[in-house]
């Protein structure tokens, strides 16, 4: 199995479980339009899927079909599921440019209770919705960051 197909199985997977829907419920809400025996088969990425049954898997769960899709060059941020940032940095960035970004941190730091200032840590989840704010994808958004000089490790600049 290859690793688009894996990554396709886990995006078919996170919808439907999103949507709330086990493998039975599928086959259920869909009158038995989508077996749950081939949509598993999906998921675990055992069976290639077409295009056009892509596109009537979206239409069932009403996403885009581009939300189906994996990200075809994950960074090695959105890899390990976590990214740090160097909160003392963009703290220097315009606000016009980093103001989501800072406003979001802070927010995350409220409901961790973590003040330390320096770095904080934010899940995959956090990347993913902060793509959405600043209307790029995750990996995008990770370039973005990189850019501005706020990732700490793996290929981004480490702070001074």
């Amino acid at each position: 199995m290859s690793d688009y197909a894996r990554a396709l199985g886990a995006r078919l997977r996170a919808i439907r479980q999103q949507q709330g829907l086990s493998l039975q419920g599928v086959e259920e809400k869909s009158s038995g339009r989508w077996k749950a025996v081939v949509v598993g088969s999906y998921e675990r990425g055992d069976r290639a899927v077409t295009v056009a049954r892509l596109s009537e898997l979206a239409d069932f769960y009403r996403v885009p079909m581009s939300e189906l899709l994996p990200d075809p060059t994950p960074s090695r941020h959105e890899e390990s599921g976590r990214v740090v940032l160097d909160l003392e940095r963009l703290l220097h960035l315009p606000s016009d440019e980093a103001g989501a970004l800072l406003r979001y941190a802070r927010s995350i730091q409220q409901q961790r209770g973590d003040y330390n200032g320096r770095v904080l840590s934010i899940r995959a989840d956090d990347m993913r919705a902060l793509a959405i704010i600043y209307d790029t994808s995750p990996s995008g958004l990770n370039e973005r960051l990189n850019e501005w000089g706020v990732l700490i490790g793996g290929d981004a600049r480490q702070p001074q």
